[in-house]
């Protein structure tokens, strides 16, 4: 089996099959597409659909350039970017407090939250609330987050928060005086090459469905799973009911924030993706993007091993080496990973809420792609390796 045929098997099996251990009635998404770099590789592969066939709509094949709703993917491609280059152009430190941005976002020990912790999940927010029925506006939804007593003590424990990056979003428009999407064009988009990037809705036609509807967040408002809510669903008449396709799947952004926020609502493209975790794979040569030790801050460990500065980090074992992976999923199914200072760079798109049945959990297909990426790198850097050792 050639490199590249690795990565085509990959692709149909995440749509064909569904792993041991996950629950009765789970079925695969609709499609996928896939990349994998590295010194000496470089492949994609796709398959599937970007909607859910039926016997109303056609099938229309999922192909490279399909847009995808990255929902929190965006924490990294836009938020945590911003605040490395607003870093390393020395406007911005990582134990400012926020209320140096956001000055009332300061009762209780709101006053001790530092930018650090907010990009560690580490602040106290909480770490989800349906905004959209707690305020009518954009500025109202902004001060229901400043005003909301903290869920836990800050410093004390990893809490993954969407308020954090709302907040994180407000910072980087406090400190650049601009809109969130004008301040991530000039930060994040245009430096980086995106130019299939962009908040609020897909640029073109080719778009997958996200979703069939609200019902996630309707379901977690019903029940109060995996957060409590002082609300039931019929507290909101706006529910969709309909495919999403093409405009923000993320309750919050979509209802509220018309489609901006610094925890979601990027779309973008898998050759996007894949090029932007291939410029922090290879973050020694984007020096006029940003400081390399500003960027080595990011990648390390905080006191969770498992979180760095706004990425996720666990180890890839490449030829008997551990190597250091720093990762964002989203809901909908896309991930983006990389390994820096080896040129290796990950990139997964998928429409993993459109299926007929319990949707595969995106870290479950972040794995499967994982495990066929081994393959390739064990033959290219493995082999680079060993020879290097001889």
């Amino acid at each position: 089996m050639t490199l590249s045929t690795i990565l085509d098997r990959a692709a149909r099996q995440l749509i064909h099959t569904i792993p041991a251990g996950l629950p009765a009635g789970s079925t695969p998404p609709a499609g996928v597409a896939l990349a994998v770099r590295a010194p000496g590789f470089d492949q994609t592969a796709h398959a599937g659909f970007r909607a859910l066939p039926t016997s109303q709509t056609d099938a229309v094949p999922l192909g490279l350039d399909t847009q995808h709703d990255l929902a929190s993917v965006t924490k990294v491609v836009a938020t945590t970017t911003a605040i490395i280059r607003l870093m390393s152009d020395r406007l911005l430190e990582l134990d400012d407090p926020v209320r140096r941005y956001l000055p009332r976002f300061c009762d209780g020990r709101k006053d001790e939250i530092t930018v650090r912790q907010l990009l560690q999940h580490r602040a106290g927010l909480w770490e989800w609330q349906p905004l959209y029925l707690a305020a009518d506006t954009v500025d109202a939804g902004f001060e229901f987050v400043d005003r909301h007593p903290l869920r836990y003590a800050p410093g004390t424990a990893r809490h993954y928060s969407d308020f954090g990056f709302i907040q994180l979003g407000r910072i980087i428009g406090s400190v650049t005086g601009l809109p969130l999407p004008e301040a991530i064009d000039a930060l994040v988009i245009g430096p980086l090459g995106l130019g299939s990037t962009q908040f609020a809705r897909s640029l073109s036609d080719d778009v997958a469905t996200s979703s069939l509807g609200d019902q996630a967040e309707f379901v977690m408002v019903d029940t109060g799973t995996p957060y409590p809510v002082p609300y039931t669903s019929g507290d909101f008449s706006g529910w969709r009911r309909t495919p999403v396709r093409g405009v923000v799947n993320d309750g919050n952004a979509f209802h509220l924030f018309d489609g901006v926020s610094g925890h979601a609502g990027l779309f973008s493209t898998l050759p996007d993706l894949i090029n932007f975790a291939d410029a922090f794979a290879r973050y020694r040569d984007h020096e006029q993007l940003w400081r390399p030790e500003v960027a080595e801050e990011f990648f390390s460990a905080g006191p969770d091993p498992e979180q760095a500065l706004g990425f996720r980090r666990s180890q890839l074992e490449v030829g008997g080496r551990q190597l250091d992976l720093l990762w964002h999923p989203g809901f909908v199914g896309c991930v983006i990973g990389f390994v820096p200072g080896h040129g290796v760079s990950l990139a997964l798109a998928s429409n993993r809420l459109v299926t007929p049945g319990i949707p595969i959990p995106t870290d479950t297909l972040w794995q499967r792609l994982l495990g066929a990426a081994t393959a390739v790198l064990d033959e290219t850097l493995g082999s680079a390796h060993r020879e290097a050792r001889t």
